[in-house]
C-alpha cells in the first residue's frame, strides 16, 4: 500500500529516534541521566507550556525525582535523551513555572508537529505500563524490562510478557461523486458528523474491515477500497488505518446502533456548513479534506464556513 503524498497526520512521523538508545533491563546510565529529559504524564494528561506558544515541557531528569523503575525510555529527541514518566496525586503536582498539564485531544492541533508526536508516544506508553501493572496469567505484580517496553512476570513457571498492544482501527471516506457519506454518533452535539470507522476483528484483512464496517453501520456497499494514510491514536492505543471507497449502493439503512443517523453531504453542503467537520488533527479530517480538495474550486481550510468541531465555544 502506497500512503497518500503530502504531510504525515498529527502524531505520525520520525521525530524521536526509537533506534539511537538501546533498550535494556539494566538502569540507564548516570551519563544518559544527566542530560536526558522527561515527558511527564498525569492522569491521562501531559505537561504543556501555553507560552510563548503551546509546546512540550520536557523536565530535566535530574530534577523530576522519578524513580528510575517508574521511567519509560523513548528514544532520542532533539539532542537528547527522553523518558516518560507517570505522575500521582489527586492534584497535579507542580513540576515546572509557566506549565500545566492538558488534555492532548484538545491540545494537538495547536501543538508543534514534532511535539504532538512525542507526547503522544509517551501518552500511549504511560497507558501500557498502567495496564500491566500486574500479570494478565497468575495476577502477580510485573517488574519492567527492556527499558519499560515490556512488563514481565517474576513468578518461576510463568514468566509471562507483556508488550504495548496496538488496537488497528479502520477508518474510510466512501464516496459517490459529488457526495461523501458521514455519519453522526448518538450524543454528539447538533450537526456533528464524521466518517465510519470501527476495529478490525480477528481473522479480518483491513480492506475487509472497511466493507463490514460500512454496511454494517449504514447499509451501503462499498467498491474499490484503497489505502490512504495511517495515523497513531494514543487514547489510549489505536492505530487509525484511514481509507477511501466508492458506494456500490447509496441508499442508507443503519444496522447495528453505532450511528444516529448518516447521510450524503455534498461538496456545496461541506462548504456551507452543514455538517461540522472533525478535528482538525484527526485523520478523519484528513479524509475528508483530501477528497474535497479534489473537486473544489477553493481548498476545504479555506472556506470561511465550513464548520468544524473546535470552532464551537
Amino acid at each position: 500500500m502506497q500512503p497518500a503524498p503530502g504531510r504525515p497526520n498529527v502524531f505520525a512521523g520520525p521525530h524521536v529516534d526509537r533506534l539511537k538508545l538501546p533498550r535494556s533491563d539494566a538502569p540507564p546510565a548516570a551519563e544518559l541521566l544527566a542530560r536526558a529529559r522527561i515527558v511527564a504524564v498525569w492522569r491521562s494528561r501531559c505537561l504543556l507550556r501555553r507560552e510563548p506558544g503551546p509546546n512540550a515541557c520536557l523536565l530535566e531528569a535530574a530534577a523530576a525525582a522519578v524513580p528510575v523503575a517508574e521511567m519509560i525510555l523513548l528514544g532520542e529527541y532533539r539532542g537528547s535523551a527522553v523518558f516518560v514518566a507517570e505522575f500521582g496525586g489527586d492534584a497535579p503536582p507542580a513540576l515546572a513555572d509557566g506549565a500545566e498539564f492538558v488534555d492532548l485531544r484538545a491540545a494537538a492541533s495547536m501543538l508543534p508537529h514534532d511535539d504532538a508526536g512525542l507526547v503522544a508516544y509517551a501518552r500511549a506508553m504511560v497507558s501500557f505500563r498502567r495496564r500491566h501493572r500486574h500479570c494478565g496469567c497468575c495476577g502477580t505484580p510485573t517488574v519492567p524490562r527492556q527499558s519499560g517496553h515490556v512488563m514481565a512476570c517474576p513468578r518461576e513457571g510463568c514468566g509471562q510478557l507483556s508488550f504495548p498492544r496496538i488496537d488497528p482501527a479502520v477508518i474510510v471516506l466512501v464516496s459517490d461523486g459529488d457526495r461523501a457519506l458521514l455519519g453522526r454518533q448518538r450524543g454528539w452535539p447538533a450537526g456533528r458528523y464524521s466518517t465510519v470507522a470501527g476495529f478490525v476483528e480477528p481473522g479480518e484483512s483491513l480492506e475487509d474491515a472497511v466493507c463490514r464496517e460500512v454496511l454494517e453501520e449504514t447499509g451501503v456497499e462499498t467498491a474499490e477500497v484503497r489505502y490512504q494514510s495511517s495515523q497513531p491514536w494514543p487514547f489510549p492505543n489505536s492505530l487509525m488505518l484511514g481509507f477511501r471507497a466508492t458506494a456500490r449502493t447509496t441508499q442508507i439503512r443503519l444496522g447495528d446502533d453505532e450511528l444516529e443517523d448518516a447521510r450524503w453531504f455534498s461538496r456545496a453542503q461541506i462548504a456551507a456548513g452543514e455538517p461540522l467537520l472533525p478535528f482538525r488533527q484527526s485523520i478523519s479530517w484528513r479524509l475528508i479534506e483530501d477528497w474535497y480538495d479534489e473537486g473544489a474550486a477553493r481548498p476545504l481550510a479555506e472556506e470561511p464556513r465550513a464548520g468544524r468541531w473546535e470552532r464551537e465555544p
